[in-house]
């Protein structure tokens, strides 16, 4: 083997020799070396000195070691010092300088709104199965399915978009889910069968993840340290506003008494059916907003594109009311950047079956999250997610359900004491005849829809509160405080008997989902640039698991076994609260070994 660098231009290939022989044994510290040089090499490609260095650099027969060795005795001059020299800054001084204004309200109003869009579409189905029971025959495990059924598809699709967003790009994933996510919904309206609704709403929740899982990632690489916690506190009031206009939208739509039959479709088109296609409306607008919104500035530098890079930081410049261009000759990667971002490489593709290398890059994509550094945090924050996702979303499917069946109650019985758990065995007997028949219900009392309200404006004062403090607060504090406080609340609920106090309690007992905007603001700090949509996806995987589990299991258990469910998911969140503590407070190191591209 022999590399020489005569000139410049022969200093490239030299250096892509390099890069393939680190693959077999380099450090961390070797490539970060090497990073540094290309970038002076790039900087410098007119400077006399770079040239009389670079073109004594000959070495024959050499092993990687040696080749390791040799490049950190030539770059010991300690090239960033000589870059700042020619104008170059890092990449976060480069976003502090496009300042903060329109484009970043604008950016954290449509990530809030992602957000809120896999609430509306998948949180829908809580308003719509008590309506929709007589229209596709629901049992109670029908109804634990189809509230699950779209966690379900979450779960299968989030890991493929975590690692296409880690490799294609964040926008390249958010701007065609959500757009397919809608088209998918408003099938699902016109579904005749429980097992088409099914299927529908499994298709709707793999697209769906595209936006939830990527979202967090994407806006926090638009922002410094000094404002990422912030900007992420207000994606999550905007999607809390959006939660919150959920019992409006279900009030005024699903309580009408028009019907329009479809013969030709077999079914009678109700107000449920429409909720569906409103719910899905904010995916398709935010679709629609991201053809006006770059990609990751960070994300492109890290996959070697500066000059988009800048493009990119110039025009949030201009968005947010420079008068004059921002002048950038280059930026400097970042400390946490050398650990190389996985591409799924064209050449290894076509050497072997392209399904075999994507997945093999999927993989090698995956495999840091449980390096030793990074698995405590990561089986920490998955277990934390879990439990976190089997009250706020699988326990909630039913909470319509539950209040309802509790506002008939108090209707019906007025200054009558009763635990909600034995109001809810008395509704399920009601509802379901000894006979074989059911109880076919039309509209949900206008008090639920009340209680749902309060609960929401309760969900999104949380959020602007936390957005005031959690920079001086802490995350963890922040996390352990609220799920405790409200995992308390769900604990009381069980034994309070007057049901308008257990019906507040309950409600409280759902606030503990201000822990997941947290826990996720924070798991984007914890993980280098490269892993952070990765890790946010297999965490997020563990959460929608735990939301297909709760639904089914309070499917299952609601009937005959409703307190345990309480108790089971309360102990787990004490426990969780206690984890948070154990979670770092900084952003942990890059893998020992960057996994690089075949040669």
């Amino acid at each position: 083997m022999y590399i020489c660098c005569v000139n410049l231009p022969s200093c490239e290939q030299s250096l892509s020799t390099y890069r393939n022989l680190f693959a077999q044994s380099a450090t961390t510290k070797i490539y970060t070396k090497y990073q540094l040089l290309k970038q002076a090499y790039n900087n410098f490609q007119s400077t006399m000195e770079m040239r009389s260095k670079l073109g004594s650099f000959e070495l024959k027969d050499c092993s990687a070691e040696s080749a390791a060795e040799r490049l950190l005795s030539i770059i010991h001059t300690e090239p960033v010092k000589v870059n700042r020299k020619h104008g170059a800054i890092s990449f976060s001084e480069a976003l502090s300088l496009t300042g903060f204004g329109k484009f970043n309200y604008f950016l954290i109003f449509i990530c809030g709104m992602i957000l809120a869009n896999v609430l509306l579409e998948t949180a829908a189905m809580g308003f719509i199965l008590p309506i929709a029971q007589c229209d596709l025959n629901l049992t109670n495990q029908d109804k634990g399915i189809l509230s699950a059924i779209s966690f379900a598809g979450i779960i299968t699709s989030s890991h493929l978009w975590g690692f296409l967003a880690d490799t294609k790009g964040r926008r390249k994933v958010i701007r065609p889910t959500l757009l397919a996510g809608f088209i998918v919904t408003l099938l699902s309206s016109f579904s005749h069968t429980f097992w088409v609704m099914v299927l529908l709403r499994f298709i709707n929740g793999f697209f769906v993840s595209g936006g939830s899982a990527t979202v967090y990632a994407y806006l926090g690489e638009f922002h410094t340290d000094k404002t990422r916690s912030r900007a992420m506190m207000g994606s999550s009031f905007i999607f809390a506003i959006g939660a919150m206009i959920l019992p409006m939208i279900a009030f005024i739509v699903i309580n009408q008494d028009w019907v329009l039959p479809l013969p030709f479709l077999g079914i009678v088109y109700k107000p449920w059916r429409l909720f569906l296609i409103v719910c899905g409306i904010p995916g398709l607008l935010c679709g629609l907003s991201m053809f006006a919104l770059p990609e990751s500035p960070k994300f492109l530098l890290a996959h070697g594109r500066e000059a988009k890079a800048i493009e990119v930081l110039q025009k949030m410049q201009r968005w947010n009311g420079g008068t004059q261009d921002m002048k950038l000759k280059h930026i400097l990667p970042e400390e946490e950047q050398p650990g190389s971002m996985m591409q799924l490489n064209n050449k290894s593709a076509s050497k072997e079956n392209f399904a075999t290398a994507f997945m093999k890059s999927m993989w090698n994509q995956t495999v840091p999250l449980f390096h030793k550094q990074y698995i405590r945090v990561t089986l920490i924050v998955c277990n934390m997610q879990f439990w976190l996702y089997v009250v706020t979303n699988g326990m909630y499917m039913w909470f319509p359900h539950i209040i309802n069946s509790m506002v008939e109650f108090m209707n019906a019985h007025p200054g009558e004491h009763k635990q909600i758990c034995h109001i809810v065995y008395d509704k399920h007997e009601s509802l379901y005849k000894t006979d074989g028949t059911m109880e076919c219900v039309a509209k949900l009392e206008n008090t639920t829809y009340f209680y749902s309200l309060i609960m929401e404006i309760l969900y999104a004062s949380s959020f602007a509160f936390i957005g005031l403090v959690i920079n001086r607060v802490g995350k963890m504090t922040i996390l352990f405080i609220s799920t405790i406080l409200f995992s308390s609340c769900g604990l009381a609920a069980v034994f309070v008997a007057d049901p308008s106090i257990a019906a507040y309690l309950y409600v409280l007992f759902f606030l503990v989902g201000v822990a997941i905007n947290v826990l996720g603001a924070a798991t984007v700090e914890l993980y280098p640039t490269q892993m952070r949509a990765m890790a946010i996806c297999v965490s997020l995987m563990f959460g929608r698991l735990g939301s297909v589990v709760g639904a089914n299991i309070v499917g299952a258990l609601l009937a005959n076994n409703c307190e345990l469910t309480f108790y089971a998911a309360c102990i787990a969140l004490y426990i969780c609260a206690c984890m948070a503590l154990l979670i770092p407070r900084r952003t942990l190191a890059p893998p020992a070994k960057p996994v690089l591209d075949e040669a």
